[in-house]
């Protein structure tokens, strides 16, 4: 009687080296496949994550809104010359908030330029405010606040300096002229517009009141008599 002959395996005719390595260089491709889909992942994090932030960040530093708005003021060209824009602090108030100050010259007379910007701001939708501190001193022409939304603004418009610009380091030497040449060559007048997020200025927080009635009233007055009095004798023991 024969055995039934067993069918044999795919792997039974191979050698052994062929069984052990057959599936070796698959799983070295496996890996390195997932290495580099790891490598593309962490960079893409870093450009979403670092760069984007980064590059909008750049982007707002270099338009401030801030400044935009005040580029689209209605205001006549003769009262918008030279404007010189400086900032300080962050735009998202650590430590300091974003501080945004700008100058510009005018060509026309402080009353004329006040009221330009004064127009142009009510249609802007700035509304007028008269905090306790507006100005924090007395200014020389005119200084008025305004509100809008989560901002405050400071505008002052007065008689500019009409001081040369120094020469080579060295302050210009102002030749003698008299009132009315000096009138003549000092016209116009300067405009500086103040900007500040409305949390970090001092002026919308409630101010502390001090009671009328406690004025100029010693809360130690000196005492004119011994508060003592007179000694009391001991009882005799």
């Amino acid at each position: 009687m024969r055995r039934p002959v067993e069918p044999a395996t795919p792997d039974a005719d191979r050698p052994e080296d062929d069984r052990s390595g057959a599936g070796t260089e698959p799983r070295r491709q496996s890996h390195g496949n997932q290495r580099l889909r790891a490598v593309i992942l962490v960079a893409v994090s870093m450009i979403l994550f670092g760069g984007v932030p980064a590059y909008f960040g750049m982007q707002m530093m270099d338009r401030d809104p801030v400044f935009v708005s005040l580029d689209d003021l209605d205001v006549p060209t003769w009262a918008a010359a030279g404007p010189v824009d400086d900032v300080s602090g962050s735009p998202w108030c650590l430590l300091d908030c974003r501080l945004r100050e700008r100058t510009v010259n005018s060509e026309r007379s402080p009353e004329e330029t006040a009221q330009a910007y004064e127009a142009a701001l009510r249609e802007d939708g700035w509304q007028p405010w008269t905090p306790q501190y507006c100005p924090e001193q007395q200014e020389k022409g005119s200084y008025t606040c305004w509100r809008q939304d989560e901002l405050t603004l400071d505008l002052w418009v007065r008689s500019p300096t009409c001081v040369p610009p120094p020469v080579d380091g060295e302050p210009a030497v102002v030749p003698s002229l008299d009132p009315e040449t000096a009138a003549e060559e000092c016209t116009g007048s300067l405009v500086s517009v103040k900007v500040r997020n409305a949390i970090d200025d001092e002026r919308t927080r409630p101010q502390p009141s001090t009671d009328p009635s406690l004025t100029g009233v010693d809360p130690y007055p000196t005492l004119d008599e011994d508060p003592l009095g007179e000694l009391t004798p001991s009882p005799p023991s």
